[in-house]
């Protein structure tokens, strides 16, 4: 039997930015995303899962993950379409083993799910060389004639990060000593601008359901690589754009059965960040109180959740 995941997890990811932009916003600029009402960073989920798919991809790479199994799909490169139409036409367009065929050489697909559709209608002579008649039933309503393979929900999800305080976003002026073209010998030489955040921590929250695992093939090793991204997310990610990134909590809740034992935002909730007394403008991870391991053992035996709920600090 397949080592599938047979528990649910919540999680709290923490990480901080100091003199960097941790996420561009291409609708102002490439300015850092802000919540424009409270003034807080805002990190998509898209960019931590970048981030993931970058260590697997150099793990892979470097020979210590099986490219058969650990592959990624969404990556510079990889024309998608084909690579979804190829997979329908050696399953003759059977949707669900295509999927599952998918998820086992794709890590990203099997962790965080795909749209694996090409956008196309399927001919006449492909639809009724391939389908059931209860598909064609279904094609006569309007539905089950696109091309590919339908889409995956994977079993980890992740929300948007948002820091823990305003954050105070800078623009600066670049400028450059030598020039490209003759013409430009007398002109100004600031070329560009660059924005950055001072100082800001942030806070996302994930979770991994176990039903979705299983049916998507997510083990229990799929799990262990995700924990070790998150704890490096930034480590191999280093740009001049992006600053200081550094991860600095990872917080995780293993329920002790598949549907779990509390609600999510119960479990979240346990987990406070707070500024340092007398701390007026962060500038760095010590100004902040993460609640500790053993405090928030001592909150689910109180809430009596501990029978239920075991809690890990990854880092």
């Amino acid at each position: 039997m397949e080592n599938y995941i047979k528990n649910r997890y919540d999680f709290v990811f923490i990480y901080d930015v100091k003199d960097g932009n941790p996420n561009g916003d291409p609708d102002m600029d490439n300015q850092p995303r802000i919540d424009f009402e409270t003034r807080e960073g805002l990190v998509s989920d898209v960019c931590i899962k970048r981030k993931v798919r970058n260590y697997i991809q150099l793990k892979v790479e470097a020979g210590e993950l099986d490219a058969s199994k650990y592959d990624i799909f969404i990556r510079q490169g990889n024309i998608l379409n084909n690579i979804i139409s190829e997979e329908a036409k050696k399953v003759g367009n059977d949707e669900k083993k295509g999927r599952l065929s998918m998820c086992d050489k794709y890590y990203d697909i099997r962790t965080f799910g795909a749209v694996l559709s090409t956008g196309e209608k399927l001919s006449n002579d492909e639809a009724d060389s391939s389908e059931s008649e209860d598909k064609k039933n279904k094609k006569e309503k309007g539905k089950g004639n696109k091309k590919g393979l339908g889409v995956v929900r994977g079993p980890v999800q992740f929300v948007f990060s948002r820091s823990i305080d305003p954050i105070d976003t800078k623009t600066h002026s670049l400028t450059r000593c030598c020039i490209t073209k003759e013409e430009d010998a007398d002109k100004d030489n600031t070329f560009g601008n660059k924005s950055t955040v001072s100082y800001g921590l942030y806070r996302m929250h994930g979770y991994v359901s176990a039903f979705d695992g299983e049916k998507w093939h997510f083990t229990e090793e799929d799990l262990k690589l995700l924990w070790e991204a998150l704890a490096n997310a930034f480590e191999h990610d280093r740009a001049a754009a992006r600053g200081e990134m550094n991860a600095r909590a990872l917080v995780v809740f293993k329920h002790n059965s598949k549907l779990g034992n509390a609600r999510s935002a119960q479990l979240f909730d346990l987990v406070k960040i707070e500024k340092k007394d007398g701390v007026e403008f962060p500038r760095s991870f010590e100004d902040y109180a993460v609640t500790g391991k053993n405090e928030v053992k001592k909150k689910l035996e109180e809430l009596k959740l501990a029978e239920g709920i075991s809690v890990e600090y990854l880092i």
